[in-house]
């Protein structure tokens, strides 16, 4: 009698863990999209702002990218954090006080309280990929990690196409202080349900998600792998962890271009009304959902082939950074818009291609007990980039009158960042005795 229970217990369990797993990750891609709508709204309301503000170019640059430095700052302890405390307890922190910051900023009336909360925005956000990169280490093996990994990035790009129209129409019904009300509420919600689901897999759930892996490492070894305390700053001592940080910088400067910039290039240099400019601004953004979902494909299909992980996430990375760059440095020296809007539309799409794969790269070269830190110290490299991107956009714009230079910038910075990761990064970093 006990033998036909025996047998059927690890498919209950697998068949719990299956399900439940895949709700967390609804959950984070949700997560992500709330994540990113708070970032787009100032770049949705970049004139409107600068308008009632007046603000120059150049000042309007330093306030789109005042959620960005302190974002890639505050990466750095933010992955160390969700390696000591969790994924449930930072993601919850972090989506309630970013949350909180984006609702005050429908009160202001000042460009220096702005300032200030954007500034707040950037830090509490900083936990949010991290803590999904250890959600899908601890819940998915090494062979299927790339998609959930992917699926939770695609938030980001869910957010960036809906939000030209979706929050245009908000802020031409409710003002753009209406909209900052709106998203900052919605923030609450996730995090509220967040809290109510989340729970890391038991020991016995560990062992059917890794049975591969664990034919090397025990079940209780990886346990004990992850409940461990890394030496953080041990990681900046590897070749590896600096070719992650420059190419990521490479590839975020051009995304970032697009999120605080594409609406205002829209309006002021192909002539489109606000109300064209946010549903126009959504094609690139579109595009880019498909193209983070078929970048982790493509690396999970390579390993499937017997590639190795690291090589088999290079190929949508460099791929993706070769071609962003094709697509971008030609825009320049064409004069017809719907052939621009082609090229940035495929330029978007290819700059995804690597977006959930990084991550997905940082769990493969860290590690387990170090991998929401590495992951985060790569996300601050690419915040460097992202950081750089409007401050650079806004003087060159006050300097030239033109976008002309910023596009050719961003293809040479996206070649950086293909060949950091293509040539120079080549080996997991071993984990210390």
């Amino acid at each position: 009698m006990a033998k036909p229970i025996t047998s059927t217990a690890p498919q209950a369990v697998h068949t719990k863990k299956i399900r439940l797993r895949w709700g967390i990750i609804l959950l984070l891609l949700l997560g992500a999209v709330v994540n990113y709508l708070d970032r787009s709204n100032l770049s949705i309301a970049n004139t409107t702002i600068a308008a009632e503000f007046g603000l120059s170019s150049t000042q309007m640059g330093l306030l789109l990218s005042a959620f960005l430095w302190p974002y890639a700052l505050a990466n750095l302890p933010a992955g160390w954090l969700v390696d000591k405390l969790g994924p449930k307890k930072m993601f919850a922190w972090a989506s309630g006080l970013w949350s909180v910051a984006t609702i005050v900023s429908a009160f202001v009336n000042s460009f220096s309280m702005l300032y200030a909360l954007r500034i707040l925005l950037g830090v509490s956000e900083s936990p949010f990929f991290t803590s999904g990169l250890k959600v899908a280490e601890r819940w998915f093996s090494k062979s299927e990690r790339g998609l959930p990994t992917s699926i939770i990035n695609t938030g980001s790009q869910i957010a960036n196409a809906i939000a030209p129209p979706l929050l245009t129409i908000l802020m031409l019904t409710m003002t753009w202080r209406g909209m900052f009300l709106f998203v900052g509420a919605a923030g609450i919600i996730i995090m509220l349900i967040w809290l109510k689901v989340y729970r890391d897999p038991t020991l016995a759930e560990q062992t059917l998600i890794k049975a591969m892996e664990l034919t090397e490492e025990s079940a209780e070894n990886n346990r004990q792998a992850k409940a461990s305390s890394g030496n953080w700053g041990s990681l900046f001592k590897h070749k590896s962890t600096w070719f992650m940080i420059i190419g990521n910088f490479g590839i975020m400067f051009t995304i970032w271009v697009y999120l605080t910039w594409l609406p205002s290039y829209l309006e002021k240099e192909q002539g489109f009304t606000l109300k064209e400019t946010g549903w126009i601004a959504s094609i690139p953004f579109f595009a880019g959902i498909i193209g983070v979902l078929i970048g982790g494909m493509i690396s999970d299909f390579f390993i499937r082939k017997g590639v190795n992980p690291v090589t088999s996430r290079k190929f949508p990375i460099v791929g993706g950074a070769i071609l962003a760059a094709a697509s971008v440095a030609p825009i320049p020296f064409i004069d017809n818009t719907t052939l621009s809007i082609l090229l940035l539309t495929i330029g978007y799409f290819a700059s995804q291609l690597p977006s959930g794969v990084i991550w997905t790269l940082a769990a493969d070269i860290a590690p387990a007990d170090q991998v929401s830190s590495l992951g985060a110290i790569q996300n601050f490299g690419g915040f460097l980039g992202a950081a750089l991107a409007p401050i650079a956009t806004g003087y060159i714009l006050d300097a030239t009158g033109s976008f002309n230079n910023v596009f050719l910038m961003g293809a040479g910075l996206l070649l950086l960042g293909a060949l950091s990761y293509g040539v120079f990064l080549k080996k997991p970093i071993a984990k210390s005795a």
